[in-house]
């Protein structure tokens, strides 16, 4: 039998950290939770469940998912985002898993609930993620706040039956703050890069396609009113990057 540490980063998470934890009790022989600083109940609720507590200076999602895995116990690592659960069909999964000779990394389909809604169009379902994984086998990259788990070329994979059930947003507003959260970042990365922006193809254009895209090509008309609100905050996600883009480059010419 394998064992699992389950990893976890936090950042004010009092809201969502305790059913993330409940739900990898079954299948974790660890649970470690890497929190930048919360000043919200997260350690309390942590402590109280049990759990390895660490805190780390936050310095970017993949920076801070490398460190997690770092820091556990196990080398096989099963990592959870705070606003995420497993679903008892997933929880079995695992438990199966557990009890065979493992491949090096499993593929997880996520499932998210937006405003009360489970969305299974705008391209959100199934979103598949490489999170049970052999941590001496590969590292966390991608560009942030867009992590990625890549397993080395000779790495064997599966994919997992049931859902990680993602508990993205509570309101429209949450995910306006989150949108301007991430394009900041995504920007700034951007910037780093020396990638331009084109104000006709990226901030007009980009936009209106990913709308399309959202909607139509991926069917989020099937999810009825919110798949129609997914689509226009994803159109304006894509705007708020390109625009923040253009602002780090005017603010660069400034200086010169």
């Amino acid at each position: 039998m394998i064992q699992i540490s389950a990893v976890i980063i936090t950042f004010n998470e009092e809201k969502n950290i305790g059913r993330c934890i409940d739900s990898l009790l079954q299948v974790a022989d660890e649970i470690l939770v890497i929190d930048s600083f919360s000043i919200d109940r997260t350690e309390v609720i942590c402590l109280e469940k049990g759990v390895r507590f660490l805190q780390h200076p936050f310095e970017g999602h993949i920076e801070q998912k490398n460190y997690a895995i770092s820091q556990a116990k196990f080398p096989y690592v099963l990592s959870l985002d705070a606003d995420e659960a497993l679903s008892p069909q997933l929880i079995q999964s695992v438990l199966q898993i557990k009890n065979s000779t493992p491949l090096d990394g499993y593929y997880l389909n996520r499932l998210t609930n937006y405003c009360g809604h489970w969305v299974r169009y705008c391209g959100w379902y199934p979103d598949k993620k490489l999170r049970l994984f052999d941590s001496r086998k590969g590292r966390w990259a991608g560009t942030n706040p867009h992590d990625i788990y890549l397993l080395d070329g000779t790495s064997k994979t599966g994919k997992l039956q049931g859902d990680i059930l993602h508990y993205s947003y509570y309101t429209f507003e949450d995910h306006i703050k989150q949108i301007n959260f991430f394009s900041n970042i995504a920007a700034r990365e951007a910037f780093m890069k020396g990638k331009k922006y084109s104000f006709f193809e990226k901030i007009i254009l980009s936009p209106f396609v990913k709308f399309l895209q959202s909607y139509f090509l991926q069917l989020g008309f099937l999810d009825g009113y919110y798949g129609f609100v997914i689509s226009i905050a994803s159109s304006f996600a894509t705007f708020s990057k390109y625009v923040k883009l253009r602002q780090l480059w005017k603010d660069e010419q400034a200086k010169s």
